[in-house]
C-alpha cells in the first residue's frame, strides 16, 4: 500500500495586533516590494524574516495559523472553522484537513525545515538506532543514497531515504530475503519519507561498467549475466502474488568483486494485481521501460515488463547500445527480439528467456 505523504501546513506564530501595513511589524521590511504581495490578501508570511501579518478585516482571535495541507487556502477565515473540530474539510477544495494543535511550528523556517527532515515522524528509539550508522559519502549519482558505516562493528550498509515506495513490499523483502538482492537489514516509516538501512555490495554497476569504463562483454558473459538477472526475477515472480521489479537497468545491476551479480533498488516495485489494466503510478526509465509503463496497451505492468527491460539491457552489454541504435550479431537478437516484443503475451517468462538463453550458451562453448 501506497504510503501517502500528508505535509502539515499548520504553522503557530506570534500574531501582531496591527493589520497588513506598508512594512513588516517585525523586521519593517517594504512588503510592496516583495513577490506576489497585495495588501488585500488575508494573511501574507514577511519574505524578509517569516512573520505572518493578518488582514485586519478577519475577525480572528485564535493565536494559531492555519494553512489547507492540499491547496494552501486559510482556513481560520473559512465559515464556521474552529480549532476543536478535529478535522475541517477546506471550503475551497474539499480537501479534509487535520487539526491537531500539537503539530505546529513556530516559524515558518522552522516549517521549511520540517519539510526536509528525513526522521520527521520516527520515535525517539528509531532515531538513536538511526545514530548508530556513520554517512561516509553520497553512492554514485543516485540521490538520497548513502554508504554508512556501523560505529559499533565498522560493517558498511546503504541508506537510503525514498519519497515513492510500496511499505509492503519492503517489508515482504524484510521477513523474506531473496538470494542475489542485497538484504534488508531495517525500515523506518517517518512522516517525510521512509528511511532503509540495507546490504552494502562492493562492486560496479553494468552502467560503471559499460558507459563509464567503455567496456562491453561478449556475448557469452553478457548471456550469462542474463541469466543470473533472470534467475532473481524468476523468484520474485513466482510468489503467490509476483512482485514486479519494474526497474531493471545498467545502474541497478551489479557485478561484484567477489564474482556475483546482484538486482538492486526496489524503489518503484509492485505487486502483480491481475485485473490492473493500467498502473496506478506509470513509472518509467527511458528506453528499458515496456510500453505498458507509460499506459500504452491494455494492462499494467506484469512479470513480461522485467523480461523487456532484460531484452534492452543484454544488448545493451554486447553493443553498448540500446536496440533502435545497435542490434546485437547472430541468434541472440532472435531471443533480444522476442523479449522486447510491443505485446506482453509475446515475450518470454523469466524461466523460458533462462531456457532460450541457456541452450544458445552451450551452442557456443
Amino acid at each position: 500500500m501506497f504510503h501517502e505523504f500528508i505535509y502539515k501546513l499548520k504553522q503557530k506564530f506570534n500574531m501582531p495586533e496591527r493589520p497588513i501595513e506598508e512594512f513588516c511589524t517585525r523586521c519593517q521590511a517594504s512588503l510592496p516590494m516583495q513577490k506576489g504581495y497585495s495588501n488585500d490578501l488575508p494573511y501574507w508570511v514577511c519574505k524578509g524574516c517569516g512573520q505572518v501579518l493578518i488582514n485586519e478585516s478577519l475577525d480572528i482571535d485564535d493565536e494559531m495559523v492555519w494553512i489547507c495541507d492540499e491547496c494552501g487556502a486559510f482556513l481560520s477565515a473559512q465559515p464556521g472553522f474552529t480549532t476543536d473540530c478535529g478535522n475541517w474539510a477546506c471550503k475551497e477544495c474539499g480537501f479534509i484537513n487535520k487539526i491537531d494543535e500539537s503539530e505546529t511550528y513556530a516559524s515558518e523556517d522552522e516549517f521549511q525545515a520540517s519539510l526536509s527532515n528525513p526522521y520527521k515522524g520516527l520515535t525517539d528509539p528509531e532515531v538513536i538506532e538511526l545514530s548508530e550508522y556513520e554517512e561516509i559519502g553520497e553512492l554514485g549519482s543516485k540521490h538520497n543514497v548513502f554508504l554508512v558505516k556501523e560505529y559499533e562493528t565498522g560493517k558498511k550498509y546503504v541508506k537510503k531515504y525514498l519519497k515513492d515506495y510500496d511499505l509492503s513490499v519492503y517489508r515482504y523483502l524484510y521477513d523474506h530475503p531473496v538470494k542475489n538482492m542485497p538484504k534488508i537489514e531495517k525500515i523506518y516509516e517517518g512522516t517525510n519519507n521512509l528511511v532503509i538501512i540495507e546490504e552494502y555490495v562492493d562492486g560496479e554497476t553494468l552502467e560503471e561498467v559499460i558507459h563509464e569504463r567503455g567496456m562491453l562483454l561478449n556475448q557469452r558473459t553478457a548471456m550469462n549475466v542474463a541469466i543470473d538477472v533472470l534467475q532473481i526475477l524468476a523468484e520474485l515472480h513466482s510468489l503467490e502474488r509476483p512482485i514486479i521489479h519494474r526497474d531493471v537497468k545498467p545502474a541497478n545491476v551489479i557485478l561484484s568483486y567477489d564474482g556475483k551479480i546482484y538486482l538492486l533498488d526496489m524503489n518503484v516495485a509492485k505487486w502483480y494485481k491481475e485485473e490492473e489494466i493500467q498502473d496506478t503510478k506509470l513509472f518509467a526509465t527511458q528506453y528499458y521501460a515496456a510500453p505498458e509503463q507509460f499506459g500504452y496497451g491494455f494492462s499494467a505492468s506484469s512479470e513480461k515488463t522485467d523480461i523487456y527491460a532484460v531484452g534492452v539491457l543484454l544488448n545493451e552489454m554486447i553493443t553498448g547500445c540500446i536496440p533502435k541504435e545497435a542490434k546485437a550479431e547472430g541468434p541472440v537478437w532472435d531471443i533480444i527480439e522476442k523479449s522486447i516484443s510491443l505485446e506482453p503475451n509475446d515475450r518470454y517468462t523469466a524461466y523460458e528467456m533462462i531456457l532460450a538463453l541457456g541452450e544458445l550458451v552451450l551452442k557456443e562453448q
